[in-house]
């Protein structure tokens, strides 16, 4: 007895033999989860660069307000005095480096002072900049001839 097949079934027959997946389908989908998982861990490791370098930012200006504050305390004039223009935060790391300069303002007593803290990170360097103006008299000044 001869059986005649069409081709539907043996389209049928080759689809209900077929389990699992060829080993083009498996290395393609691994390469797709590796390429995947690299991708991730490169956006990973650049966000968390990001943000160390924006917690030092943060750092340079609340030391750079911090030394205004005492420079505007102890009065412009006694600072510039004093000579020391320029220092280091040793306290913390990186270390941060500090220098003012300042300019005396046609007005009485009025200083223009800019301060720039720095520091190295990895080879690179960064810095923060401020400019302001602070009165001739400081806090200190005024306390004591009160």
């Amino acid at each position: 007895m001869i059986t005649r097949y069409n081709n539907n079934t043996i389209v049928r027959s080759m689809l209900r033999n077929r389990r699992g997946f060829t080993l083009i389908e498996a290395i393609l989908a691994c390469v797709i989860l590796c390429g995947s998982v690299l991708a991730l861990g490169a956006i990973s490791t650049r966000s968390l660069y990001v943000t160390r370098l924006n917690r030092q930012y943060e750092t340079a200006a609340a030391l750079a307000e911090k030394q205004l504050v005492s420079i505007d305390y102890m009065g412009i004039e006694s600072f510039i005095r004093l000579g020391r223009l320029e220092g280091d935060f040793k306290h913390s790391e990186p270390v941060y480096h500090w220098v003012v300069t300042t300019k005396r303002v046609g007005i009485d007593n009025l200083y223009e002072v800019k301060m720039t803290v720095s520091w190295v990170e990895r080879g690179q360097g960064y810095d923060v900049s401020v400019c302001t103006r602070i009165n001739g008299t400081g806090a200190l000044i005024e306390t004591a001839g009160q």
